[in-house]
């Protein structure tokens, strides 16, 4: 039987990130509150130490290891945000990390990841099944395995993004989650039920990778093939157990978005906020804008996943908006 985070963990999670984890900025645009009839407020993750919101569940999963498990260090796979923030937070915690990473991984990703003092063994995305390959060193070497969004404490840090954006802004009319794995939009729908229960929460995936809605259309989770999207950080083939109990429970409902509305909210960010969020980070925004009147009057939160990206795909990315 499956344990589920509750909002208690939530809380006892940002006692653990507090002065470890950044709070980050809320911010708003004139030029889209205008545009949508609406008050949006963009909790920014894409300031987050590394760069995303991964560093909340990975700090908050690790602090909690015994002596023993610190020793042993921790094992995981990631295609880059959840690499760097198990990176960094067993750097912080003076534990050995080993980190399996896809070749293709972002370059600016798997430097960072390295640069915190992780060891990183590459896999092919396409073909290698990393969870298994993961699991097999963790037996191996005795190391404790931190998955990137199916864990308690995992999906408890994640929650505690909303949580601030809660406590900082008040109640909301809606809430829109980018969303790979689950673990964001979990964390953030316990915070949400929790200060703001009437908020209607939305998680959004890419088009090219709707398997949570698949799953809930069909009342269980459905693997698909690896996604091809310029999302890179939600080309997962399939939702976590613990976190499609949640989504299924308190999430109304799965927006999907086109790799061309990402660049847009790219291009957005970049142009009217002078921010760079990667596209895994514009997923919310892309359909709030796709939602349009729907929104009008409603006091809206957006959470943006992170911003890491190399620059040089990033200047490649807002030049395909441009031509579009």
């Amino acid at each position: 039987m499956l344990t589920l985070p509750t909002f208690e963990n939530v809380l006892a999670a940002a006692k653990r990130l507090h002065g470890h984890a950044h709070l980050t900025p809320v911010l708003q645009s004139v030029t889209l509150n205008t545009q949508l009839g609406a008050q949006i407020y963009f909790k920014c993750e894409n300031f987050q130490r590394m760069g995303a919101f991964k560093f909340r569940g990975g700090f908050n999963a690790l602090a909690q290891f015994s002596a023993a498990q610190r020793k042993s260090g921790v094992v995981t796979y990631s295609s880059g945000n959840h690499a760097q923030a198990i990176a960094l937070s067993a750097k912080i915690l003076s534990m050995p990390a080993t980190i399996f990473m896809p070749h293709d991984a972002s370059a600016a990703k798997l430097a960072a990841t390295q640069g915190y003092g992780a060891t990183v063994i590459g896999y092919d995305r396409y073909k290698d099944d990393a969870g298994a390959l993961t699991k097999e060193l963790a037996a191996q070497k005795g190391m404790t395995f931190i998955p990137p969004f199916d864990h308690a404490d995992v999906i408890a840090g994640q929650g505690t993004a909303a949580l601030e954006l809660f406590d900082e802004v008040g109640a909301l009319d809606a809430l829109f989650v980018c969303l790979g794995g689950g673990g964001l939009l979990s964390g953030s729908a316990l915070a949400a039920k929790a200060r703001s229960a009437q908020c209607k929460i939305y998680g959004v995936e890419p088009e090219a990778g709707n398997d949570v809605q698949q799953s809930l259309r069909q009342g269980e989770r459905v693997k698909i093939q690896t996604p091809v999207t310029i999302a890179d950080g939600a080309q997962t083939p399939m939702v976590g157990e613990i976190t499609f109990e949640i989504i299924r429970a308190w999430v109304d409902g799965i927006h999907t978005v086109t790799d061309g509305q990402l660049v847009q909210a790219m291009r957005f960010y970049a142009e009217r906020m002078k921010m760079v969020v990667e596209p895994t980070g514009c997923l919310s925004l892309a359909a709030a804008i796709q939602a349009g009147a729907a929104l009008k009057g409603q006091r809206v939160g957006v959470i943006i996943s992170g911003g890491n990206v190399d620059l040089g795909r990033f200047a490649q990315l807002l030049g395909m908006g441009e031509s579009a």
